[in-house]
């Protein structure tokens, strides 16, 4: 393990502590850690050259009305069009005419990428969010069985 020293001014200082004991953190090392693993995460992802062999899971959330028959169709249309990158959905009614729906993708970053936005896009879906977590592919896999004869391979968060 590395040590640095940054200086924040009294401000910042404070402001940044204030956001710890919001989150719960027990220091400012595993703050700062988590602040520097999303930004190198965001950055991976956005990244114009961005590796389209690159793997990762996404979290895409969104609400719409499900009294809109052809919103409802369009998206399980949509889920079962890309059911290779579909690993779930959770759906939760939220009051009488409105919807939460999460689903978690996971797959080529290109793929997952286009299967959200196109989710979140869908006409009569509102208030849509996605959030990417890149996947390392290298050489972090590891199979493992569970007792019925078959393994299967994992990837790992980039750190």
């Amino acid at each position: 393990m590395q040590r640095f020293t940054i200086s924040l001014d009294d401000d910042l200082a404070t402001q940044f502590d204030a956001l710890i004991a919001d989150k719960g953190y027990i220091n400012r090392s595993e703050a700062v850690r988590d602040l520097i693993r999303s930004q190198l995460g965001s950055a991976t992802l956005s990244q114009p050259t961005r590796d389209k062999s690159g793997w990762c899971v996404a979290n895409v959330s969104y609400v719409y009305d499900h009294h809109e028959q052809t919103v409802t169709g369009r998206v399980l249309d949509l889920q079962h069009d890309h059911h290779d990158l579909v690993i779930t959905s959770l759906h939760t009614h939220l009051d009488h005419d409105h919807c939460l729906e999460t689903v978690v993708l996971r797959g080529p970053t290109a793929a997952v990428q286009a299967c959200a936005d196109q989710l979140v896009a869908l006409r009569g879906v509102r208030h849509g969010n996605v959030h990417l977590v890149p996947l390392d592919s290298g050489g972090e896999r590891h199979t493992h069985g569970h007792g019925h004869g078959k393994g299967h391979a994992h990837m790992k968060p980039v750190n």
